[in-house]
């Protein structure tokens, strides 16, 4: 899947986020969400996952994208 078929509901030009280098939390066609953020290693993952780790006002901002 590539970016450009994903609605980024976080990120807004300002700041670092311009460069699609920071947190930001995005919608698929199907529905669900692809996070991105700093790797964690809070502890290891199964085979196949990842861990990301983003801030708080990340996600409250998606929720408001979504009218949630």
């Amino acid at each position: 899947m590539a970016r450009e078929e994903l609605t980024r509901l976080t990120g807004n030009g300002n700041g670092n986020c311009n460069n699609d280098d920071c947190p930001n939390v995005y919608r698929t066609a199907s529905g669900s969400f692809v996070v991105q953020g700093d790797v964690s290693k809070v502890f290891t993952a199964p085979d196949g996952e990842g861990l990301v780790e983003i801030p708080e006002e990340t996600l409250r901002e998606a929720f408001r994208a979504l009218g949630w």
